[in-house]
């Protein structure tokens, strides 16, 4: 049996990563195939009986050593997907979820979010830049500020909006919303800001304890402290009538609730992402 055929490596590395304890070592050794061929990952499947290349077996090995070592495969492979667009993904800010990508298609969803000709967005803890870019580019029309107080997740998100061409739709600043913005006009916030109670943070995986910035992870002693800031701030930014939404911890949706109700905003729901798990808020400023 040859063990340059694809479907070798697939199962060998799959099995190298698992004795690792690698989560979803299947998906990681074909995201490092896929970077490798150039290829989409239903490819594979057609593509099982062929050799990879020589020349591509260095480079693989290199990926597995580190991606069994508890490394982000999206920091190895220097990129993660993010909504359609390939965005550089590096240790600079937190490599963006899934469940991101739910946050951002609830509001492309929301058509009464988009009837302004051109509304203005704040993207609060832009981090890579993902949800800022993948809005602009669904809404050419919107003008969105990402706000971050990381200036290296500010310069990776920049190095993303330049990639995909929204340069002239974003804005980027590490400054306080309050100090940024006029009351009163804008027409969304959106945001998945740091929500991890302190406490907790030691006791995530090493691939994300050791490599996502704290700063985008810790949501001070509770997991609240920033969010409960942000809704406090988003109350006097946002017009009258516009919309803040979030993502937030599987069990903080009726403490979350809570405070957008208490600063004034109404129609509050909680929805849950693929895993049937509480993890987005959104209400409308109604004061």
């Amino acid at each position: 049996m040859s063990t340059n055929t694809i479907d070798y490596i697939l199962r060998s590395g799959t099995d190298y990563l698992a004795t690792r304890d690698v989560a979803c070592p299947q998906s990681i050794i074909e995201i490092l195939l896929c970077r490798l061929l150039a290829c989409k990952p239903l490819e594979l499947t057609t593509r099982r009986e062929e050799m990879l290349p020589d020349k591509y077996l260095d480079a693989l090995r290199r990926g597995l050593k580190r991606a069994g070592e508890h490394q982000p495969v999206q920091h190895i492979v220097g990129e993660v997907n993010f909504m359609g667009h390939n965005l550089k993904s590096d240790a600079r800010a937190l490599i963006p979820r899934p469940e991101t990508e739910q946050l951002v298609d609830l509001v492309l969803k929301n058509d009464a979010l988009w009837a302004d000709a051109s509304p203005r967005v704040i993207d609060f803890g832009t981090g890579s830049g993902c949800i800022a870019i993948a809005i602009a580019k669904a809404r050419p029309n919107a003008r969105i500020l990402a706000i971050d107080i990381s200036d290296d997740a500010l310069a990776l998100a920049r190095e993303n909006a330049a990639k995909h061409e929204v340069v002239d739709q974003i804005s980027f600043t590490n400054q306080e919303l309050g100090e940024l913005v006029e009351p009163e006009s804008i027409d969304l916030v959106i945001s998945n800001p740091p929500y991890i109670p302190s406490a907790d943070c030691d006791a995530l995986p090493d691939v994300v304890r050791n490599h996502d910035p704290r700063t985008a992870l810790d949501g001070g002693p509770n997991g609240l402290a920033i969010i409960a800031s942000l809704v406090m701030d988003a109350s006097f930014v946002l017009k009258n009538g516009r919309a803040l939404y979030l993502e937030m911890g599987a069990d903080q949706g009726p403490q979350v609730r809570a405070l957008f109700e208490e600063t004034g905003f109404g129609n509050v729901t909680v929805a849950p992402d693929l895993t049937g798990r509480d993890r987005f808020v959104h209400g409308i400023l109604s004061v």
